[in-house]
């Protein structure tokens, strides 16, 4: 049987220093930065640790908001998306992770796009 994409990734260890890197990337992105600049980081990279691995076929840890409630009224841009994006893939790259699960976790963050682009 395949491995799930949450074994693909690292498991919890893996996908837990990814998302740390996730939120590194954006903190530090001028596209989006200063929409993390009040942000409690520790806590934002847990949260982002558990939503990829709930959604990466993980345990199931994640307790946060939907995609379209925790974006609503932000009125994101499609820029700040595509630098969002543009983050989750350096970050992947950095931690040695493949081309097709590159191309796996891209295609889950386009799903999610309606949820937090001009929500």
């Amino acid at each position: 049987m395949a491995q799930s994409l949450y074994e693909r990734l690292g498991g919890t260890d893996g996908i837990t220093s990814i998302a740390a890197d996730v939120v590194d990337n954006h903190a530090a992105n001028p596209e989006v930065g200063k929409r993390f600049a009040d942000s409690d980081i520790p806590a934002l990279k847990q949260k982002a640790a558990d939503f990829f691995i709930t959604g990466s076929g993980g345990p199931q840890v994640y307790e946060g908001k939907s995609m379209l409630d925790a974006h609503r009224g932000m009125n994101i841009s499609d820029e700040e998306f595509m630098a969002v994006v543009d983050d989750v893939m350096d970050a992947l790259a950095k931690n040695g992770i493949g081309e097709g699960e590159k191309a796996e976790v891209l295609y889950i963050f386009y799903q999610l796009r309606p949820d937090v682009v001009r929500v």
